[in-house]
């Protein structure tokens, strides 16, 4: 039994000739997922254009030669499905979960709305106003603005440095011939890959995939990203009205093919990660009582990574707080794990990484 399932769960990947990579994944549930990942992200922008990657993700929703906005959402909600995208610093990502019944009709309608849509004016000019308001409930959000100025100031002016979302200057500028051309040049079929997750034979997956992405013309463009080459440390405080005080501390760190990533992975969810018996939340919050949030976190890109330590209290409590995540850093280097300690640890990621696969 256990080498039929080793033999049922082997991931499979299929390069098509327009170069499009098809990976699919088996899966035992009912619910399947598949979805577009497309290699460009905010960092693949120019200053001026910023946010027009998200833009494009938001845009792509509001009609195609053959489709007008309601019929793409009802396409995947009438069968009770989702449909959804989001963008990164590097990436695009484009999905649907469906009942797996439904997998041909998932990926006819995520290929029409990523290779057919035509970016309406009308419906732009009205999702632009959507765009600027999700930008400024971000700024109304402590937690957010002050990741994003983090990451401003590690980054500076490197790509890195610009915000997904843009900023309401930027975003109000673009118009349909700002998307038209951007996609044209850097949304190639050698940038894409196609992921299913699933229940489903592999003549299935082959015969869906072939009538419907092997037919895409081949589009080759050339991601020539700007290297980061390291920055200066420094100390920002900025002012704002707020109940709290809030306190981003962090450096770079391991990119995502470094070798010792999955160790930094592991490390961070020990200091801070979601789980409530992380060393800081039980060094500082259940020790001490003063703060409600604290949590690390490590986000890798192709060319290096950031680990941040993120944490909000008290305006009176803010430098010992600081102080105690010091400790906290102090002790996690000097004092090595036990055995035991970093076994649980290991099988806690494990946990982790599972549940979220569900």
């Amino acid at each position: 039994m256990v080498v039929i399932l080793q033999q049922i769960m082997k991931e499979q990947i299929v390069e098509l000739r327009n170069g499009i990579r098809v990976v699919y994944t088996p899966s035992l549930s009912h619910v399947a997922h598949c979805g577009f990942i497309i290699n460009t992200g905010s960092r693949d922008e120019h200053l001026k254009e910023n946010g027009i990657v998200h833009f494009i993700e938001h845009a792509i929703f509001k009609g195609t030669s053959k489709r007008k906005t309601h019929h793409i959402l009802n396409r995947i909600d009438n069968v009770g499905g989702e449909i959804n995208a989001f963008t990164t610093k590097e990436n695009t990502n484009v999905y649907a979960s469906f009942t797996s019944i439904y997998l041909e009709r998932a990926v006819e309608l995520l290929t029409d709305i990523v290779f057919n849509s035509t970016f309406p004016d009308k419906e732009l000019i009205k999702e632009k106003e959507v765009v600027i308001d999700e930008i400024c409930s971000y700024q109304d959000t402590p937690y957010e603005q002050i990741y994003d100025d983090f990451e401003s100031q590690v980054y500076k002016k490197h790509p890195l440095s610009y915000n997904i979302l843009g900023t309401v200057k930027s975003v109000s500028k673009l118009n349909r011939n700002d998307l038209l051309s951007f996609f044209n040049k850097n949304y190639g079929t050698n940038e894409i890959v196609f992921s299913i997750v699933g229940n489903f034979s592999t003549e299935k997956i082959k015969r869906i995939t072939q009538k419907y992405l092997s037919n895409i013309p081949s589009k080759i463009t050339n991601s020539k990203r700007k290297k980061f080459t390291g920055y200066s440390p420094a100390e920002i405080i900025l002012t704002k009205d707020t109940h709290q005080a809030h306190c981003t501390i962090g450096n770079i760190a391991y990119d995502a093919y470094h070798p010792k990533k999955n160790t930094f992975i592991l490390l961070n969810n020990i200091l801070g990660g979601p789980a409530m018996n992380s060393k800081l939340n039980m060094g500082i919050r259940e020790k001490y009582g003063l703060t409600y949030n604290i949590e690390s976190s490590y986000n890798f890109y192709s060319d290096t990574g950031l680990f941040s330590i993120y944490l909000g209290t008290d305006n009176k409590h803010i430098y010992k707080t600081i102080d105690l995540v010091k400790k906290e850093l102090k002790n996690l280097k000097s004092k090595k794990l036990s055995h035991l300690q970093l076994k649980n640890a290991k099988r806690q990621l494990i946990g982790q990484t599972t549940l979220s696969e569900e």
